[in-house]
């Protein structure tokens, strides 16, 4: 019998689109995928050839659980340079890929009783985490013509005495947009007299169209800094998904909960991926900026295409790399004996009809839209974009 905390969580959904993607490609189908989350680019050659080395010299064995200190000095001169944060070690953890810092952080924090504050749209792990950890995840509906961030108000009619966090990203999956200064100074405020923990996700901090700045919310003063746990990591910006690096910064005795957790749980980050880190970090960034070049060439591809299509539209994302498209007004059209009700219903109908996989807005908990990952080449956003309106144009 399996226990109430496997029943409570379903399989991540953009992963599942993926793997449905992948093996209807493997039986000879030609598949357009823009449903998982992940770079197009290789990782550079100077981190594989530090890994390279690493193999060479040995460095296979256990690490420090909480990740090696050239790491984490590496990880606090990134804080330091991009995010004018100061830590000291014994305020990092290098974990697992972001993802195993954020579930780190879950452990740590939230137990039976507690409410989670999660601004929806939202990543489709964060509730599952929550849920996981036996604490309730409350959902805070963001808009479209808010260009989806949080409304201070909105926050604030959601706390109860039960309210132990919030958790924002900024870049967003899945809607692309980012939070300015003054509006995660009002947050800020909120999260001080309400007592309560910020987790801010800020994984696609890099990945920045249009001159737009990242700011993370715990360097706008020191109350919300020792409030604020951040998360960050490798995957995206250097394109090393695979090799599962992540961190996070906070108050050390969050910090040291989670490092006591992971000893107990993964031990350390690969000792190999680590020394990786430390070139992506310390060494040439150049590859940062001519990666998001070409994203941003897709980005502004696929927007156009998208808002041309009748019966969808999409706000231009200015971070990350994911377009987000209200196709509601499609909902309640028919194709012959297939009709639309739903995002479910779109996704699989684009599946199926026109060879297109992407992820339903209700995993995201919007079911108004759909998301798209345009961290796929120009020329399959091209055959993807113009197999979507085809199918589109058959709904009447």
């Amino acid at each position: 019998m399996l226990s109430n905390r496997a029943g409570k969580i379903k399989p991540s959904p953009t992963l599942a689109m993926d793997a449905k993607a992948k093996a209807i490609k493997a039986e000879g189908s030609d598949i357009v995928n823009f449903g998982v989350g992940e770079p197009d680019f290789d990782t550079p050659d100077n981190i594989k050839e530090a890994a390279i080395k690493a193999i060479r010299e040995g460095f296979t064995k256990y690490t420090p659980v909480g990740g090696i200190d050239p790491l984490k000095d590496a990880v606090i001169e990134k804080f330091m340079k991009d995010n004018n944060l100061n830590y000291t070690r014994d305020e990092i953890i290098v974990s697992c890929g972001a993802k195993h810092s954020l579930y780190n952080i879950a452990q740590a924090l939230f137990g039976p009783g507690d409410e989670v504050l999660i601004p929806s749209p939202y990543w489709v792990s964060y509730p599952d985490q929550v849920l996981l950890n036996e604490a309730m995840p409350v959902f805070v509906k963001t808009y479209e013509a808010d260009s989806f961030m949080v409304k201070p108000e909105a926050i604030k009619s959601h706390i109860t005495n039960k309210t132990k966090a919030l958790i924002l990203n900024s870049p967003s999956n899945p809607t692309g947009l980012t939070y300015d200064k003054k509006s995660l100074e009002r947050i800020a405020e909120i999260v001080a007299k309400h007592n309560l923990y910020v987790i801010s996700d800020e994984i696609y901090e890099k990945l920045l169209y249009d001159g737009v700045m990242h700011y993370s919310i715990a360097s706008l003063d020191k109350e919300i800094k020792s409030r604020t746990i951040v998360v960050n990591g490798l995957s995206k910006s250097y394109a090393m998904t695979g090799w599962r690096i992540g961190f996070a910064a906070g108050p050390k005795e969050i910090i040291k909960a989670m490092t006591n957790i992971q000893s107990q749980s993964t031990s350390n980050p690969t000792s190999i991926s680590q020394k990786a880190a430390v070139e992506a970090l310390t060494g040439p960034q150049d590859f940062i900026k001519n990666m998001l070049s070409e994203f941003d060439r897709r980005r502004i591809f696929l927007i156009k295409e998208l808002n041309s299509i009748p019966g969808i539209s999409c706000i231009t994302p200015t971070g990350a790399f994911y377009a987000f498209p209200n196709t509601s007004k499609l909902y309640g059209k028919s194709s012959g004996s297939i009709r639309i009700s739903s995002s479910t219903d779109l996704a699989l109908f684009l599946l199926e009809k026109a060879n297109v996989a992407l992820v339903h807005g209700g995993a995201f908990g919007d079911d108004n839209y759909i998301r798209l990952s345009y961290a796929t080449s120009i020329d399959e956003i091209k055959k993807g974009a113009g197999r979507i309106r085809e199918a589109v144009n058959q709904l009447s």
